[in-house]
């Protein structure tokens, strides 16, 4: 029995190849989009769950409260880890793990490695990355060992055993001691090269200030989590500890705990790579499920439109005896056996765009993911539902029509209700997705076009080390010679992003302020360089930097922005020559106001901002250039980085770049929804087109009496397609207050943002309509130019 019901599916299908091809072609889409955004979900998902404690993990976060302001960060002091060890006994471990580049060489080889860790020995024993060769044990029991990934000593050693081998780091030897596995792509952690955390200075002291490492628990339960987090907040607020860190009145230190596996999608603060966000999770899923629906509707839609044509096969089906049920099982078997079709071609259709996917996404996911026998028993499972869900209603509606009355007037076309309620819920949908796109488009493009307060075009950042210091001065002097080179400066950290916090203390003639703030430590012509404006006062000189060195009044020469001004009760002209302090020590005058600039995501807004003159804690070099001759002044600038700094190989980044990545995900996000969006209207309009060539099929004699009657082919075009136009721009009036509450809540995750144009909606829904005027059009236009003697011979 099942194997006829099959067999006559196939009959039908191969008997309407139109609507066969656009069902499955429609279910494959839609499935694709499925796979492809759950391949992408998954992995976001299990992000960190692969390590063995991942359930007992959690990162340790700052939180400090200076004069009212509450800072937060995900760099901790050196002594939060093994103060929490000693004091709490359901710690079991901890690791502090700080991502630093450094220079790398071995025989001929130099490269500047991004992907270096310092890490306590304890790091292979909390998080289970897989050994090649070595072991967790001894990895990094000694200063001078070094771990690499697999990619690292192939980089390095090629086919050569790598055990023993000795690598340079900014010239100290480290042993090879261990190879791991390439880290996983859903891992925070990313390295390439480990060696252990007491190579770094910071290491001989503990500090709860010096916050330039993350720090990591190993909890003995995972139920510990909420305990631990009660007593480390209690234990921070008793005499002793706040005498310690020193504290005063209502300001506070405290840290918080973070599960590892909740990091990436929940926390709002960035550790050694962007996070991710679980909005973005929901909306994807959403999106998919909609594609889904809308290829589902395709479906039942047509089924519904096809049933006319089944009355001889029904009708004696039901006087051989057929049940209802029988004629049930029979068309779900139909709509299964298309959806089981649609997700075969859906797994090789899949399997070719995961390159594209990896492209927009930045991942490296594997299509042979799709080949394990889970994945592959929910995908038929779900062919099964989703084909059960597209062909329940046709099922329902062609098995229960009497005997009697298909045989006496045939299959009745009911159903318009549900019909038109699909063809209104699918281009509600597509006018949903050009409506978020095109907001997200829009606010991109207002992050990238807006003025961030300094100029970030043409200036390139060049690292600065501990050695390369040396020639600092030297170099810097050199380049300001070439001919396109405008300026040359430096800082501690870029503009883009300021990671340094401090506090600072001032008396405005009322009160005295404690104020939380960040700050960059800088060169001079640095304002210069990066084309940031004065509000007040003047830029740094030789003489402030003579009088640095000198110490002669053992005071700095301050700048601050507008917001820190402002929070002080000072006007710009008034904060000239103000005295402030940095904590107890570095008193010095505020030289001048900067106008406000974006040191951070357009997703927060513009906060205090310190800037102090301090070329020995020079990170970064900025060379501002011409625009013209890129390629030659980029050679020129190397040559004489490779002339002074041999020992380091040239590699630049342009600010521009750096100002750019802090909206990746936003950018994904941007094409991500043009795709599917697009996705999402093409199947709209496939099924339209599937719908209006039935319906004009249905019509074919009206229009031949009406052309007889002297219609013209512009009416007969009029009157098919006004019915669909309508029910387009019902589809859109139910978009439009579904699109701006989504798109405004989504808004509302950026500072600075765009305004939801009334325009957006006007062009979203001409847009939809005029697709589906020209979808249904073709069909319309078809049937009107055909021979109405054609159509009529038969009656």
């Amino acid at each position: 029995m099942i194997r006829n019901y099959f067999k006559i599916a196939f009959r039908n299908l191969a008997k309407n190849k139109l609507y066969a091809f656009i069902n499955l072609f429609g279910l494959t889409l839609g499935i694709t989009c499925c796979i492809l955004i759950g391949a992408y979900i998954f992995d976001e998902l299990g992000y960190d769950k692969f390590h063995v404690h991942a359930d007992r993990i959690v990162r340790t976060s700052m939180e400090y409260s200076t004069g009212g302001s509450v800072e937060k960060y995900a760099m901790v002091g050196t002594k939060a880890g093994p103060q929490f060890k000693r004091t709490f006994p359901e710690v079991e471990d901890y690791v502090r793990v700080m991502k630093y580049p450094r220079v790398i060489g071995y025989g001929d080889k130099l490269f500047t490695e991004e992907n270096f860790l310092y890490a306590d020995t304890s790091f292979f024993k909390i998080f289970s990355f897989a050994f090649v060769e070595g072991n967790a044990a001894d990895a990094l029991n000694r200063n001078d060992k070094i771990v690499l990934s697999q990619s690292a000593a192939k980089k390095y050693f090629g086919k050569e055993e790598a055990l023993g081998k000795v690598l340079k780091v900014n010239d100290k030897d480290f042993s090879v001691s261990a190879i791991t596995e390439d880290v996983p792509g859903n891992s925070q952690i990313r390295y390439d090269y480990v060696i252990a955390y007491n190579n770094l200075s910071a290491a001989a002291t503990e500090q709860w200030w010096t916050a330039n490492n993350i720090t990591y628990l190993l909890l003995r339960r995972k139920e510990d989590i909420a305990r631990v987090q009660q007593k480390i907040s209690a234990y921070m607020k008793t005499g002793e500890v706040r005498e310690e860190y020193g504290a005063e009145g209502n300001d506070y230190l405290t840290y918080n705990l973070e599960p590892l596996t909740d990091v990436h999608l929940l926390s709002t603060l960035e550790g050694f790579e962007p996070n991710g966000s679980i909005t973005y999770i929901y909306i994807l899923a959403v999106i998919a499920v909609l594609i889904l629906a809308i290829a589902c509707a395709n479906y039942t839609n047509l089924a519904t439109a096809q049933a006319v044509s089944r009355n001889a096969e029904i009708g004696i089906r039901k006087v051989m005896g057929a049940l209802r049920y029988q004629l049930f099982i029979q068309f779900i078997c139909e709509s299964v056996l298309v959806a089981t079709f649609a997700v075969m071609a859906a797994l090789l259709l899949s399997t070719q765009l995961f390159p594209v996917l990896n492209t927009i996404t930045g991942k490296q996911l594997s299509a042979f993911l799709l080949f394990g026998w889970k994945p592959l028993l929910f995908l038929f499972v779900g062919a099964g539902m989703t084909g059960f869900a597209a062909g329940a209603y046709p099922a329902i509606l062609l098995s229960g029509s009497g005997i009697v009355k298909i045989l006496k007037a045939g299959f009745s076309m009911s159903g318009r209700g549900l019909k038109k309620s699909l063809i209104v819920f699918q281009f509600a949908i597509s006018v949903f997705l050009i409506i978020a796109t095109t907001v997200i488009v829009q606010q991109i493009s207002y992050i990238r076009s807006k003025d961030p307060g300094y100029d970030k075009e043409h200036v390139l950042a060049l690292p600065v080390d501990s050695r390369s210091k040396l020639d600092y001065e030297g170099l810097k002097n050199e380049m300001r010679l070439l001919k396109d080179v405008n300026s040359v400066s430096g800082a501690y950290s870029s503009p883009v992003q300021v990671l340094w916090g401090d506090a600072i203390n001032a008396d405005n003639g009322q009160e005295k302020i404690s104020l939380s703030i960040n700050a960059i430590p800088v060169d001079l012509d640095f304002i210069k360089t990066l084309g940031i404006k004065l509000e007040a006062g003047s830029d740094y000189t030789r003489a402030d930097l003579q009088q640095l060195m000198e110490n002669n009044s053992g005071q700095y020469a301050y700048m601050l922005n507008e917001t820190a001004v402002k929070k002080i009760g000072w006007t710009p002209e008034q904060a000239i020559g103000k005295t402030i302090s940095v904590g107890e020590a570095r008193p010095g005058v505020v030289k001048a106001v900067v106008k406000d600039f974006n040191f951070q995501s357009m997703h927060e807004p513009i906060g205090p901002l310190m800037l102090f003159l301090e070329p020995q804690w020079v990170r970064n070099m900025y060379v501002k250039i011409s625009g013209h001759h890129i390629p030659a002044t980029l050679r020129q600038i190397q040559a004489k980085w490779e002339a002074r700094i041999p020992y380091r190989p040239f590699e630049y980044r342009f600010l521009d770049d750096d100002f750019n990545n802090l909206y990746t995900a936003e950018q994904r996000i941007a094409k991500l929804f043009i795709i599917f969006s697009s996705i999402a209207i093409l199947l709209a309009c496939l099924g339209l087109f599937g719908l209006a060539a039935f319906t004009t099929v249905q019509r074919t004699k009206e229009i031949g009496v009406r052309k007889v009657l002297g219609a013209s082919v512009s009416g007969i075009a009029a009157l098919l397609s006004k019915d669909f136009a309508k029910l387009v721009l019902v589809a859109s009036l139910i978009a439009f207050p579904l699109a701006w509450v989504a798109m405004t809540r989504w808004l509302q995750g950026f500072a600075y943002r765009v305004d939801i144009s009334g325009w957006v909606f006007v062009v979203a829904a001409s847009g939809a309509l005029l697709i589906a005027l020209i979808t249904v059009s073709f069909q319309a236009i078809k049937a009107a130019l055909a021979n109405p003697v054609k159509s009529l011979r038969t009656e």
